[in-house]
């Protein structure tokens, strides 16, 4: 038995794990960093400990840390949450040395699943479908790999033993590639996990992946949950999951429930868990692994059987039996969820970070969004992308999945850029919409990427917007209260903008006319846009207006000569646009590294500098990498030529568009 939970974790997770603990009575402690000292789930706790640095290796990751924080709070268990130390076999060992009840399962179920080889060798002891590969007995080195990977029919994935996240994964399809492929994500897993240990399986071709929940007690019991899926994924990391999957009917949950099961009862799981299978084209499936820890995506699981997971996890942990059996499990409509990273879908995800100008959820009926963004808060670039969970649910799929886009729309975040658009638009496809899709869908659909570009309408519209401010701003001065939307009533005179969007100068003219109109052209492109209503929400511009006699709202935030604008562009589809007016320059063309300097695309932190002043350089050479939110980027020369000054060092913080390597072009 316990009294009181610490939450060894941070972000939404921890919000979350509170939110379960406090409705089961539990005294909660939560745990935060430098970076975290103003975060939501501090404030929710009901006492918090600081526990070091910003960077997670020195706070979140300190199990001595960690321990000591829940003794000096008289903590008498820990909830790991997910990621960090969630599966750390010696965090949970340590913390039955100190006589604190670890929220999770044995350190011995932590390691045999925490590793690909060696829980794969115990599934296969198990009777659990296992994919062909190398022999998961022993570790191999690189040539046993090679000739493995040989006696399959190409293409196979090599992939790294430990860890996750799509880390160390390597597809091959030609087998001359092989050694450089094994070489490449070897090398990925060391840095990643530490451990650069492999193997190499066939690969599954136009999979699902298609994932098991289950939850055994300390008393040998264990149960299935029903199944996800959570096939749309970019870089191995998934962004849509949804309860129950489009693919898995009756009997076939059946089959991997009871597969599901049979590896958690071999290695005597307890706890919440998650078997994670592919299901082939074919109707088989085939053990990934195993994540000994709440998923991301549980709230899915938790819509669709009406069960709150993190209760059911301090229940088993408190020694209770099972909250339920197999057979009174059912589940129930549908549940879909996308995970609202701050990343750039439209730049190769790269990651964001910036301040919290507004973040609004939305309110609709069948919602739900975890979160622990704040309005005043800051994306910081030590911790995940990941900000925010939407799920919606309903009585089909489709009904959810139309609750889900229009919650979307509602869902605003302005200050700093998030993917909110792009999962709307994935969320929106024909294929998505028919449930017929694989673990190639992005690859697939948005081969050529996610278009972000602001058209015509929504250039119009910011304009319009800006000019509105600066108007009511104006007559809030001289005593008006701007009820008419900071109207003049006469033809007033032409206004000069100058809008930069991605980096792209737009020249646009508005004129005031009469009946509440504006007048908007960019010398090809003119359209007169007549307000209804308008007003300010929390420091939030909100109008509704009228375009040939089509209605539309938007809503905006200002931070100086920065615009956050939420509006529909030409095809209907809502979207939020950076926009910066004339006092603002755009980012000189040099800043690409065209003449010669390279510059952070991001906050975050060098990882290492790979020349000295006086080097010889050649366009498209390494020159330095740095990490931000788990990625780590490499970053080349733009030019060929001598490194005139390096400006960083390793270990050092940057900011976005900070010069770390100076570079003297050649003459040509």
């Amino acid at each position: 038995m316990f009294n009181k939970v610490l939450i060894a974790n941070r972000g939404e997770i921890a919000c979350r794990v509170i939110q379960g603990a406090r409705s089961l009575g539990y005294g909660t402690v939560a745990v935060y960093s430098d970076a975290d000292a103003q975060a939501r789930h501090v404030q929710l706790a009901d006492e918090a400990v600081h526990i070091g640095p910003a960077a997670s290796a020195e706070s979140y990751l300190r199990i001595e840390n960690i321990i000591a924080a829940a003794k000096q709070t008289g903590a008498d268990a820990v909830h790991p949450g997910y990621g960090f130390l969630a599966e750390n076999a010696d965090f949970a060992a340590a913390c039955a040395d100190a006589g604190i009840t670890f929220i999770g399962p044995s350190p011995e179920a932590i390691t045999v699943m925490g590793s690909k080889r060696i829980s794969k060798a115990k599934m296969i002891e198990a009777g659990v479908p296992c994919i062909p590969g190398s022999n998961p007995k022993e570790a191999q080195d690189d040539d046993a790999l090679i000739e493995a990977a040989k006696g399959m029919e190409l293409p196979v994935m090599v992939k790294a033993s430990a860890g996750g996240g799509g880390r160390g994964m390597r597809l091959v399809f030609n087998e001359a590639d092989l050694p450089d492929a094994i070489a490449s994500a070897r090398s990925e897993a060391e840095k990643s996990f530490g451990n650069g240990e492999l193997i190499v399986e066939k690969a599954v071709v136009n999979a699902r992946h298609v994932e098991i929940q289950v939850f055994g007690d300390t008393h040998g019991d264990a149960v299935h949950l029903g199944e996800r899926d959570c096939s749309v994924q970019r870089r191995h990391q998934k962004l849509i999951e949804e309860s129950p999957s489009p693919a898995v009917d009756k009997a076939l949950r059946a089959r991997m429930g009871e597969a599901a099961v049979n590896a958690a009862k071999a290695v005597n799981y307890v706890g919440a868990g998650t078997v994670e299978f592919l299901l082939a084209p074919n109707g088989e499936f085939y053990f990934l692994e195993m994540n000994t820890r709440l998923q991301v995506e549980h709230p899915v699981t938790e819509l669709v059987t009406g069960e709150d997971l993190v209760q059911w996890q301090l229940r088993v942990a408190a020694g209770e039996p099972l909250p339920k059996t197999q057979e009174q499990i059912s589940l129930n409509g549908w549940a879909i969820e996308v995970r609202l990273c701050t990343e750039d879908a439209a730049n190769d995800f790269l990651p964001q970070t910036g301040p919290v100008l507004h973040w609004q959820v939305s309110s609709r009926d069948g919602l739900r969004t975890d979160y622990a963004l704040l309005s005043g808060g800051e994306v910081s670039p030590w911790y995940d992308s990941m900000q925010a969970k939407v799920i919606a649910y309903g009585p089909t799929r489709d009904a959810a999945r139309r609750r889900l886009i229009a919650a979307l729309a509602e869902t605003q975040l302005y200050g700093v850029t998030s993917n909110r658009d792009f999962l709307a638009d994935m969320l929106a496809h024909d294929v998505f919409a028919g449930g017929d899709f694989s673990t190639g869908f992005i690859e697939e659909h948005f081969a050529d990427g996610f278009d972000a570009s602001a058209d015509f309408l929504q250039l119009a519209t910011a304009a319009a917007a800006l000019y509105l401010d600066d108007a009511a701003e104006l007559q809030q001065q001289a005593g008006f209260d701007g009820g008419l939307c900071a109207w003049n009533s006469a033809d007033g005179n032409s206004n000069e903008f100058k809008l930069v969007v991605d980096e792209q100068e737009q020249a646009l003219q508005l004129t005031p006319l009469r009946d509440q109109t504006v007048s908007v052209t960019d010398g090809e492109n003119t359209l007169e846009i007549q307000w209804q209503t308008c007003g300010q929400v929390d420091g939030v511009g909100q109008f509704s207006y009228v375009i040939d006699e089509d209605r539309h709202t938007a809503s905006y935030t200002r931070n100086g000569a920065e615009l956050w604008l939420d509006a529909p562009n030409a095809n209907g589809l809502q979207r939020i646009v950076r926009v910066l007016d004339n006092t603002l320059a755009p980012p000189e063309k040099a800043a690409e590294g065209s003449d010669g300097r390279v510059t952070a695309p991001m906050d975050g932190s060098v990882v290492k500098v790979l020349v000295s002043p006086g080097d010889k350089v050649e366009l498209g050479q390494a020159v330095a990498a740095m990490e931000a939110m788990k990625m780590e980027l490499t970053l080349t020369a733009g030019v060929a030529g001598t490194v005139e000054s390096v400006e960083v060092e390793a270990g050092q913080t940057v900011k976005q568009r900070q010069l770390l390597v100076a570079i003297t072009p050649d003459e040509n």
